[in-house]
């Protein structure tokens, strides 16, 4: 049921997202679909370094398979943020994912040609519960996963510094992130944040771009990704007007969603 009565259609088209499916658009995702079917992402090295632990049993459980697991999401992060394999994509060889047992949720290190992604099975277990819902746990697993395959092959702003001292850098690497979550079906409208500002990152800034994605132009989240090639020193709003053309404003386009989504009257 959506949340507010303005716009039935707009304040539920994130959410409808993942219920409604046109026979166009699942034409198209079958295309899209087999043309990654063979992309190389890498070798994928499993490790479970806890397997006593309750959170490692319960992954064992729902993933029998994890290195196909792991590489099918990362084709569908591809197919996500490209429009196709000749794009320029960061050439990953490696993808070490190591399950184990420690305080936090997961974490992605390295830069291709390498890297490692962490997963807590403390994790698991908390997203297991005293219901022991083995659901909420894959719901959750690929969810987390998304977002870190995304910090690998996803691109980076130039001209702007890095992660750690630019926060228009860290807003977009991890609102990028959050937005792949979002369009492969991980967050449900009661997981947006409301308010704030895009530069906040994560799922903030994330249902901003897929709003933009999924009402402004469905290959918007790719060029975004793809305005980094181009829009240098890279901002928000350079890669927006590179996205959707330059009679575009980021602040208004803010503004807008804002009130599309209730938040504002």
């Amino acid at each position: 049921m959506c949340k507010y009565q303005i716009s039935r259609l707009t304040l539920c088209v994130l959410s409808s997202y993942f219920i409604l499916n046109t026979a166009s658009a699942q034409s198209e995702g079958a295309k899209s679909n087999k043309e990654w079917n063979s992309y190389p992402v890498g070798e994928v090295r499993f490790k479970s370094h806890n397997p006593e632990t309750e959170g490692a049993v319960i992954y064992n459980s729902i993933v029998p398979n994890p290195e196909n697991y792991i590489a099918d999401r990362a084709r569908k992060v591809l197919s996500t943020l490209y429009f196709s394999p000749s794009d320029s994509i960061p050439g990953i060889k490696t993808i070490y994912y190591n399950l184990k047992e420690y305080d936090g949720i997961s974490a992605k290190g390295g830069n291709p040609p390498t890297i490692y992604i962490d997963y807590s099975t403390k994790w698991i277990e908390k997203s297991y519960g005293a219901e022991k819902n083995k659901s909420k746990v894959s719901y959750e697993t690929d969810g987390v996963l998304y977002h870190e395959l995304t910090h690998g092959f996803q691109l980076e702003p130039q001209g702007i510094g890095s992660y750690g001292t630019n926060k228009t850098f860290f807003a977009m690497i991890e609102g990028v992130a959050d937005a792949v979550r979002l369009l492969n079906g991980c967050f449900t409208e009661k997981d947006r944040p409301k308010g704030g500002s895009y530069m906040d990152g994560y799922r903030t800034t994330g249902f901003f771009l897929a709003w933009l994605t999924k009402t402004k132009d469905p290959d918007f989240l790719k060029k975004f990704n793809q305005s980094t090639l181009n829009v240098i020193p890279w901002s928000f709003d350079k890669a927006i007007k590179y996205a959707l053309g330059d009679n575009n404003q980021i602040d208004e386009l803010w503004h807008q969603y804002l009130k599309e989504m209730g938040d504002i009257q």
